[in-house]
C-alpha cells in the first residue's frame, strides 16, 4: 500500500523541487508519471528538464508520442498511467484518487503555498484522501529545508 506525500512549495520553485523529487525517484528505480491539469505548462516544464543542468539530466518524455509505454518519467495530463509508473506526482492542482494511492508506491502532490487557490485544492485533497483511508504525510519547506510535518 502507497502513500500520499504533499509538498508545500514555499521556497522553491516547481521544477526545482520537481527535478529534486525526480532524482530521488529514479534512484529508487521507480517509472513516474508526471500528471497535470494543462497541456501548455508541462510543455513548459518539459522545456525546463531538457535545459536542467548536464549532472542532474532526468530522461522523460512528454505524452503523446510513440514511446509513451518506455519512458521512465512521463509528462502528461492524463488520469491514466501509460507508462507503468509506480509514482504519480500531482503537479497545479491534478486529481488523484484514494485507489490510486494504495495501488502506487508513492503519490507526490505538490503545491505553490503562495497561491491561495493551489493550497484550497491541496487542502481538499487531503481530506479527501485521508476520508478514504489513504495513507499521507504533509512537508513543507517553510524553514528552508523539507520537513516532515505532523499530521492536522
Amino acid at each position: 500500500m502507497g502513500a500520499a506525500y504533499f509538498y508545500h512549495l514555499t521556497q522553491r520553485p516547481l521544477v526545482e523541487t520537481l527535478t529534486m523529487l525526480l532524482g530521488k525517484a529514479q534512484g529508487a528505480g521507480w517509472r513516474v508519471a508526471v500528471r497535470g491539469t494543462d497541456q501548455n505548462l508541462l510543455e513548459q516544464l518539459d522545456v525546463a528538464l531538457w535545459r536542467g543542468p548536464e549532472d542532474g539530466f532526468l530522461p522523460h518524455g512528454l505524452a503523446g508520442g510513440p514511446h509513451d509505454a518506455e519512458q521512465t518519467v512521463l509528462l502528461t495530463t492524463d488520469s491514466q498511467v501509460p507508462n507503468n509508473a509506480s509514482c504519480v506526482f500531482s503537479i497545479h492542482g491534478a486529481a488523484v484518487s484514494a485507489q490510486e494511492v494504495a495501488a502506487l508506491d508513492r503519490v507526490c502532490i505538490l503545491f505553490d503555498g503562495l497561491d491561495d487557490h493551489a493550497l484550497n485544492v491541496a487542502r481538499d485533497q487531503w481530506k479527501s484522501l485521508k476520508a478514504a483511508g489513504a495513507s499521507a504525510q504533509y512537508w513543507s519547506e517553510e524553514s528552508g529545508r523539507w520537513e516532515k510535518k505532523a499530521e492536522t
